[in-house]
């Protein structure tokens, strides 16, 4: 009667343990609050897809810029065939009602990880929300740093010469109304940011030159700050 009696007990300190330190509060403020700008040019679709719907699961706020420079494999007249028949797929008696066919770069981005998080539940619309996918890279992410994903790039997972599709030009292709309005933004926003690094150069360049004038009058100063570990 013993053996039954003490598996009882184990069972009941289990869930009091589990009650104790892991309640669902704790677990939902354990993932990295700090949101990742991921910049999306020249990475497969799918896999940065797959690798974000995981970090969204897991709790990670992710945005990513300039969508409309993503490429899938494969050449333009193929993913344009494919985007056709993908294009057929509606409701027969009220096609008002969906299913809905993006034409823009960020918006396809967003559709392909909807599919990945299981969109339907609680968890994964929690999981989405924690999305947002740009064209181009609009204020305040182009002063922001950005981050790539190794995993995802085309340069590490496609064999050189294979056929590509820039999602840009295939949305422009299928009915994608601003690409042109995007280059005239984006042709800003690079000179601006040029100018920005010159002047940072510029000044990086000051602050050498007065170190080094400054370096034998600073030298029984720095010797006692080395002495401290600095």
């Amino acid at each position: 009667m013993s053996v039954p009696i003490q598996g009882a007990l184990v069972m009941q300190l289990i869930q009091l343990h589990r009650f104790i330190f892991f309640p669902r509060s704790i677990i939902s403020t354990m993932v990295l609050e700090k949101t990742q700008v991921i910049d999306g040019r020249d990475h497969l679709l799918g896999r940065l897809a797959s690798i974000v719907a995981k970090e969204l699961l897991a709790g990670q706020k992710v945005v990513i810029v300039r969508c409309d420079e993503m490429v899938v494999s494969g050449s333009l007249v193929r993913n344009r065939v494919k985007y056709a028949q993908f294009r057929k797929k509606r409701m027969n008696t009220n096609p008002s009602r969906g299913p809905f066919h993006f034409k823009s770069p960020a918006l396809m981005v967003w559709r392909t990880i909807r599919g990945m998080v299981h969109q339907k539940t609680a968890r994964g619309q929690e999981a989405l929300s924690r999305l947002s996918t740009f064209d181009g890279i609009p204020s305040p992410y182009d002063k922001q740093k950005c981050v790539v994903v190794p995993a995802a790039l085309r340069s590490v997972r496609i064999k050189p010469g294979r056929n590509v599709t820039v999602l840009g030009t295939l949305a422009d292709s299928v009915g994608w109304k601003h690409k042109e309005l995007l280059g005239r933004l984006e042709s800003k926003r690079k000179a601006d940011s040029k100018e920005y690094y010159e002047q940072k150069k510029a000044k990086a360049a000051l602050r050498k030159k007065a170190e080094e004038a400054a370096a034998g009058e600073l030298a029984k100063v720095n010797e006692v700050l080395a002495a401290s570990g600095y």
